[in-house]
């Protein structure tokens, strides 16, 4: 899910709701609602993108649906089924220190205490006790999101991760 340094894949339009011009939306981010507090959104459809302010939005069942300016016709919402919902880096919040997004994290090199690579990491999974890095190389690794028991160091400047691991196959 990483995109350009300016902007950030944060969810995408997934239906439509209504005959005002309402979308379904799913979100990438936690918790899913949080999808809401941003605005503008830039929609991408393949090459072509266009900013939206966010009209409104809420929690709608197990879902979320929302609605932007200047679309306020079902029709032209099914046209935007599919589309990325991307928004500027720049309305993030910074995070305390010893906190990421994930979207920083993948792509790091992942390094054991030894020095060894382990490969590169490509995806955090959600697992409900903890997250788990995917990391992928020689082999592909699952290693528990647990600081200080298997990770280490996250070091964003250098682009490491370093971890309690020694890795398969090795």
């Amino acid at each position: 899910m990483q995109e350009d340094s300016e902007q950030l894949l944060v969810g995408r339009i997934s239906g439509i709701y209504g005959v005002k011009g309402w979308f379904r939306v799913f979100s990438y981010t936690r918790p899913p609602e949080n999808i809401l507090n941003y605005t503008p959104w830039h929609l991408r459809q393949g090459d072509i993108q266009q900013v939206y302010a966010l009209k409104d939005g809420r929690v709608q069942g197990k879902g979320l649906v929302a609605s932007v300016e200047g679309i306020d016709d079902r029709e032209i919402a099914r046209a935007l089924i599919g589309a990325d919902i991307l928004i500027d880096r720049s309305l993030l919040q910074p995070l305390p220190e010893g906190e990421f997004y994930w979207d920083e994290l993948l792509g790091l090199e992942v390094v054991n205490q030894q020095g060894e690579k382990l490969g590169k990491l490509v995806e955090i999974l959600e697992t409900g006790a903890n997250d788990v890095l995917v990391v992928s190389g020689k082999t592909r690794e699952l290693i528990p999101w647990v600081w200080g028991r298997y990770l280490l160091d996250v070091d964003l400047v250098a682009g490491k991760i370093t971890v309690d691991w020694q890795g398969q196959g090795e």
